[in-house]
């Protein structure tokens, strides 16, 4: 593997990991971090749909577009592909720890612990509740892209 590469995967990749994808996207172009990032699900429910309106919504109102984004499922090539896979919750880390062949590279831990205070827990999930809870959603992702390209930096 080369230059950095991080792949965020929650379950249906619409609403928690594209915005982390967003979120790191910002956080390494303002630190000018070369840095090939994307995002998927454990699922494959909304392969091929753009991300939550909801999602799409509060990525807008920090200045990005999403719109363009597709969900796709992730697949054991991303193992070899990324250097570092994130899962956004316990429940997806534990698929990924499945679906993980015997020669992915790429290390593979709970997003979360990257944020100080906020180990062992996951990203709020905001697809069943209102679009406060996609702020919510925003603020973990953006704390945790900060931690990365600072990681990512040193």
């Amino acid at each position: 593997m080369g230059a950095p590469s991080v792949l965020f995967v929650c379950l249906g990749n619409i609403c928690r990991s594209p915005l982390a994808e967003a979120a790191l996207r910002a956080e390494a172009e303002k630190a000018g971090l070369d840095l090939l990032v994307d995002s998927a699900g454990t699922g494959d429910w909304h392969v091929g749909n753009p991300p939550d309106r909801r999602a799409q919504a509060v990525a807008l109102r920090h200045g990005i577009d999403i719109s363009g984004y597709r969900g796709r499922q992730v697949s054991a090539e991303d193992f070899r592909r990324f250097t570092h896979v994130f899962a956004l919750d316990a429940d997806n880390l534990r698929n990924l720890k499945r679906v993980r062949p015997a020669d992915g590279g790429a290390s593979l831990q709970l997003l979360m612990d990257l944020v100080p205070g906020r180990e062992g827990s996951g990203v709020t999930d905001p697809y069943f509740g209102d679009e406060a809870g996609f702020d919510v959603t925003w603020d973990d992702v953006t704390r945790a892209a900060k931690a990365i390209v600072t990681r990512l930096s040193n």
